[in-house]
């Protein structure tokens, strides 16, 4: 898939450096602390075609990669079906207002109709309204709340 000059593609390994810097400007945008470690973990899930972990990549014409997504089905059982998660969609700094958000959804759009998934599904931060403005123009957003529970032996 390409727009003006974007073209949205899987992550490769050639892409590390690239892919390092994005998801470093991902972590940082979202105030996560993170190390280089955490992001080779990520990167070898992409990576292995065994993983259920998937990642796309938006490239500018000249090389330089302006985006990220990465995703993975989970099942929907109350609707018997599979749906796509959405875990991380970022977009250099540089590169925004691009359209390379855009068609990094549209790409996951199509991979989700290609493998008869349902739906695709994203959380973002309530105060994360650049890219709200797009979600609004792409997709419903729900009214279901998001909890998280660490595991019984971290409490």
């Amino acid at each position: 898939m390409a727009g003006t000059d974007i073209t949205i593609r899987p992550v490769t390994r050639d892409d590390a450096a690239q892919w390092h810097r994005l998801y470093t400007g991902y972590a940082e945008f979202y105030r996560v602390e993170q190390t280089a470690e955490m992001r080779d973990t990520v990167l070898s899930w992409l990576l292995d075609d065994a993983h259920t972990s998937q990642g796309l990549v938006a490239e500018a014409s000249d090389g330089t990669l302006a985006g990220l997504a990465h995703f993975r089905p989970f099942a929907r059982p109350l609707s018997a079906s599979t749906g796509m998660y959405l875990d991380d969609l970022f977009v250099d700094p540089e590169h925004r207002g691009s359209g390379a958000a855009r068609l990094l959804l549209a790409g996951l759009a199509r991979i989700a109709a290609d493998r008869g998934w349902t739906l695709a599904r994203w959380i973002t931060r309530d105060d994360n309204y650049r890219a709200r403005g797009l979600y609004d123009q792409v997709a419903a957003r729900t009214d279901w709340i998001t909890y998280d529970m660490p595991p019984a032996d971290a409490r």
